[in-house]
């Protein structure tokens, strides 16, 4: 009897645990009972958004990355400073006056409230958001894993010191990338986000005035509208990949063959290191590139969310509950 019960205890005990663990997973079937129109309505309002503004698909993919790079994917981009009481991240070096998006995603949140209130996590939004943005300027699509909630914190600090900087290092990107559990591989194929979207000039700035390892042509098309001293021509935007701009594909690879990244830590790919045969078989083979893509995509949507009963269900993605 002794030896019943006790294997009677394992066996609960096992099941508890075996509940715990799919309970702490994302799912792609996360909604579909609880909000099946989820995607759909997130795909209305983003394709809107781009009908209005086509750097809108480049900008709600910066807000995804922007957002799992700072304590996981849990939309701790999106709170608001409250003077006096909470910092958030949205003033940091990296995002003040640069990151974009987040009206869309406060009109994603209240199409969705209005049909499933209280339900749909602001992180989950984001990383759909993303992933419609990308395949409405003709990049690929994947299933989001999905099951997401949203952070009650914020941290300034980390915003600053673990986003990549424009003036990085090959060898930088790369430690980056793995302190958040992606691979070299992962880091190259995230790069290829930069085949839409655009930069600011004193993002580039250094690059088209001090470095070598740029077409000379490029770089002087570029200092046109883009001082060697900062001031009036700070915030003058020029395109990542000015080969074709709006569309996601892969010749932003091609144009860093030829020494055209646009950025500093563009270049570092293809500058005699570690990643240029990846960047060689990515400019030829847009297949490898798009699949690649896909899947660091979607590791990087797994860095630390946050699930079960961890964290809220935000209903206004600016603030806490």
């Amino acid at each position: 009897m002794a030896s019943s019960t006790t294997g009677h205890c394992m066996f609960l005990a096992l099941l508890l645990l075996l509940s715990s663990v799919a309970y702490g997973q994302l799912s792609t079937s996360f909604y579909d009972t609880s909000c099946p129109s989820l995607q759909s309505t997130v795909r209305s309002v983003v394709t809107s958004a781009i009908n209005s503004n086509p750097r809108m698909g480049a900008s709600l993919l910066r807000l995804f990355f922007h957002d799992c790079f700072v304590q996981g994917c849990d939309a701790s981009i999106l709170l608001d400073d409250v003077p006096g009481s909470f910092v958030g991240e949205k003033n940091a070096g990296p995002n003040a006056n640069s990151v974009l998006g987040y009206d869309v995603i406060n009109n994603i949140k209240t199409a969705v409230e209005a049909n499933c209130p209280g339900v749909v996590s602001c992180a989950d939004i984001v990383a759909l958001a993303a992933r419609d943005g990308v395949n409405l300027l003709g990049g690929p699509t994947w299933d989001v894993s999905l099951g997401r909630r949203d952070s009650t914190t914020a941290s300034q600090s980390q915003a600053n010191s673990d986003l990549p900087s424009p003036a990085s290092s090959v060898g930088a990107l790369i430690t980056a990338f793995a302190n958040k559990g992606l691979s070299a591989t992962d880091m190259t194929a995230l790069s290829g986000a930069h085949s839409i979207g655009f930069a600011q000039c004193k993002n580039y700035r250094s690059h088209i005035y001090n470095d070598a390892n740029i077409n000379q042509q490029f770089a002087k098309l570029l200092r046109r509208s883009c001082s060697a001293t900062p001031g009036a021509t700070d915030t003058n935007l020029a395109p990542l990949d000015t080969t074709t701009q709006l569309t996601f594909d892969n010749a932003y690879f091609g144009n860093l063959v030829k020494k055209k990244g646009l950025l500093h830590s563009d270049q570092e790919l293809f500058n005699g290191g570690s990643q240029d045969a990846l960047v060689q078989q990515y400019s030829t083979n847009p297949t490898l590139f798009a699949s690649d893509f896909v899947t660091a995509m979607i590791k990087m949507g797994n860095i630390s969310p946050l699930t079960g009963t961890a964290g809220q269900i935000r209903a206004n993605c600016g603030k806490v509950n």
